[in-house]
């Protein structure tokens, strides 16, 4: 598929090709805001977090937390921390999305919430506000060379797939979105995107993939050219 055009993008205005973000002082501008606004949201809702930490706890017991290692910058590890939206235990593993898939949990994956402790992610640089959203490691070797060029930038708390489709996006259109994104990554196109996430929550936009009560699972591409381990090395 041809590179995707986000109704956000003045191309004029969005950054160049291979700019990365405008350098090593883009990138610190980046890191600024991402530091600027993380802290001043975990202030803002501590109150909130502390209450929903309260209501899963009651409502679906320890842990609070869901804890999960994901892929960050350059293919390097983190664990990213979420409010736990499924039920756990002997017999959880066993079942689907679906059935795992808490009231509870549902309705803080709809209304993002479930979200905020990522906000300590973003301060501690494992996540920026805007990049690619970061994904299980078991996917590592399941990219294609270009796909996993999506890993030249932080993963981010929302980004272009996001306010553009979000789950109901294909994996190919997520990862045309977020190559776009690294290519063309400036501080202008992080404010539009910030901006209409804010949108795209209130509507809640593209939550679940069709048929599936979270995304798909990403089988990697039925084409070959895979990045291969020793490649991925290497980025890394």
């Amino acid at each position: 598929m041809g590179v995707p055009i986000c109704s956000i993008v003045d191309d004029r205005s969005a950054g160049r090709p291979g700019t990365g973000g405008g350098g090593p002082l883009g990138a610190a501008a980046k890191r600024v805001l991402d530091l600027t606004v993380a802290m001043v949201a975990l202030l803002l809702v501590a109150p909130l977090i502390a209450v929903v930490a309260v209501v899963v706890l009651v409502a679906m017991g320890r842990p609070v937390l869901f804890r999960q290692v994901r892929i960050g910058r350059h293919g390097e590890p983190f664990t990213i921390l979420k409010f736990r939206s499924m039920a756990v235990g002997p017999d959880a593993g066993a079942a689907g999305d679906a059935a795992r898939l808490t009231r509870l949990g549902h309705w803080l994956r709809t209304t993002s919430l479930d979200e905020l402790p990522s906000l300590w992610n973003i301060v501690r640089g494992d996540m920026s506000l805007v990049g690619p959203r970061p994904l299980p490691t078991r996917y590592r070797f399941r990219y294609t060379r270009e796909q996993f060029r999506r890993h030249e930038v932080r993963p981010g708390l929302t980004g272009l797939a996001q306010v553009n489709g979000r789950n109901s996006l294909t994996w190919e259109e997520k990862f045309a979105f977020d190559v776009w994104y690294v290519d063309h990554q400036s501080l202008l196109l992080d404010l539009r995107i910030i901006a209409r996430t804010v949108s795209t929550v209130l509507r809640r936009e593209g939550i679940s993939a069709p048929g599936s009560a979270t995304a798909q699972d990403f089988l990697g591409p039925a084409r070959p050219g895979r990045a291969t381990r020793d490649e991925i090395s290497v980025a890394s």
